[in-house]
């Protein structure tokens, strides 16, 4: 009996075809009590997971990215969004949310910005950023400052800043979505991040 193989030219799409659909699946995990939500399209994972801490009428998303192509990648936080029906609201620039923290963050926004990140951060098994969150702590967080200066460096340090991502290299930072009295909760919706052309859709949180 002759058995029938697909033809080279029918192969390779075909491959790409399952590639691409690899690519495009969001993989969901949890680790230490927290939800992961990661995605790779040309090289580039993101991972995200929200943050239940809430400061200063923000909503706040733990962000991871490394840069596994042969390319540059321009990581900005303005770049993420959450939908919700017809409701889109944009992440502000890290130095919009340092301003904004400046004139009305407490004390206790510092404590629950520092802690929430931190048990994200530590939580994603081997993320070791190149120019993350631990970096950036060692040089803009200082002690002993007034309440609404330790936030803003604070949220200077957590922030995802406006990055430049070398091939090899991976960064982390916290994404500040604005609340409203439309959307007073980042629940019912999905983020959106789009990088260089390629478009990260993350599922609802359960």
């Amino acid at each position: 009996m002759r058995t029938c193989y697909p033809s080279r030219r029918l192969v390779v799409p075909l491959l790409l075809a399952a590639a691409a659909c690899a690519e495009a699946q969001v993989i969901e995990y949890e680790t230490n009590g927290m939800k992961y939500q990661t995605a790779t399209r040309q090289g580039l994972t993101v991972i995200v997971t929200h943050l239940q801490s809430q400061v200063a009428g923000f909503g706040l998303l733990q962000v991871s990215i490394s840069n596994g192509s042969q390319a540059y990648r321009a990581i900005r936080p303005a770049d993420f969004s959450y939908v919700r029906a017809e409701t889109r609201s944009g992440a502000l620039a890290a130095g919009q949310v340092v301003d904004m923290l400046l004139a009305k963050a407490t004390h206790n926004d510092v404590v629950k910005l520092v802690t929430s990140y931190e048990a994200a951060l530590y939580g994603i098994p081997h993320m070791r950023s190149n120019n993350g969150y631990e970096q950036r702590r060692q040089s803009n967080m200082s002690y002993g400052m007034p309440g609404r200066l330790k936030a803003a460096a604070t949220a200077s340090a957590i922030a995802l800043n406006d990055t430049r991502l070398a091939p090899g290299q991976s960064t982390d930072g916290a994404v500040f979505i604005p609340l409203s009295h439309e959307m007073k909760l980042l629940v019912g919706g999905h983020i959106v991040f789009r990088c260089g052309g390629e478009v990260f859709e993350f599922n609802p949180e359960p």
